[in-house]
């Protein structure tokens, strides 16, 4: 099994920044790939950032590209989110995921994969 745990949200105003943190344990030696998403109310969930598992190029949604910056630090075993510009339309529930296989893009389907519990980030204008 593999357990993630978000933190790091909070409350910013439009324009601000919030950094946030998973922290993956257990079995993942072969994890593929690693990724945020994002569900506001009302709404479906969304990729957000995904970046393959010790390397290579993320991949953003159009929404957040050129804002958010997904990266990863395998001596902590962390993946963070670097969300700047920060609008109240990014408004939502925050959450990490792991998958074995598939395609690592926000697109991909991460619904057989591996979930955290969810950060808020509330953005106010």
């Amino acid at each position: 099994q593999v357990q993630l745990v978000e933190s790091g949200g909070g409350s910013v105003q439009a324009g601000g920044s919030l950094r946030l943190s998973c922290v993956v344990s257990g079995y993942t030696y072969n994890i593929l790939c690693m990724g945020w998403f994002r569900q506001a109310p009302g709404k479906e969930r969304e990729g957000v950032a995904t970046i393959y598992n010790g390397g290579g190029a993320p991949s953003y949604a159009g929404s957040v590209k050129g804002r958010f910056t997904i990266s990863q630090d395998k001596t902590k075993d962390t993946v963070y989110l670097q969300m700047n510009s920060l609008k109240p339309e990014d408004t939502a529930i925050y959450y990490c995921a792991a998958i074995r296989s598939g395609a690592c893009y926000p697109g991909g389907d991460f619904g057989n994969g591996y979930w955290g519990q969810g950060t808020q980030v509330t953005v106010s204008s």
